[in-house]
């Protein structure tokens, strides 16, 4: 208690805001769904004109998948797996899916850092001390 205040009368401190606006949440989803389309789409038409132009690719990404031996005999795995076994150049796909997805994650990373830096709060509070002005003299003998 204060010398000529009193606690009683403070009104109470307002809650600190835990969490990102709900508007950066909605776009962060939004980029989680965008994105892997954008990069599936992109490795596909890129294998494909990669094909279509004779583009070296190695030869262990291209035809359909092959699973061990261990799946073919289990019915519920292949339930699941029969639709990618027909996906002809399927593991070159997914990997230059997985390469567009990091290119374009990277991108929008980048782009989101610029941009933070330039609208974002400032470095120093209201409650932080100001930095020091010192300045130094070279040390000689």
């Amino acid at each position: 208690m204060g010398k000529y205040s009193s606690s009683s009368r403070k009104p109470p401190p307002k809650p600190k805001n835990r969490g990102p606006h709900a508007v950066w949440r909605g776009i962060g989803c939004l980029m989680m769904l965008v994105i892997p389309i954008i990069s599936i789409a992109a490795g596909y038409g890129t294998i494909n004109y990669a094909i279509e132009k004779r583009w070296f690719i190695p030869y262990e990404l291209l035809g359909t998948p092959i699973f061990p031996s261990l799946f073919y005999k289990s019915n519920g795995l292949m339930l699941i797996l029969a639709p990618i076994t027909r996906i002809q150049n399927f593991y070159a796909y997914v990997i230059a899916a997985l390469v567009y997805i990091l290119l374009i994650g990277g991108l929008v990373s980048l782009i989101y850092a610029i941009v933070y830096r330039i609208v974002g709060p400032s470095r120093y509070g209201p409650t932080d001390a100001p930095p020091p002005n010192i300045k130094t003299k070279r040390y000689t003998r």
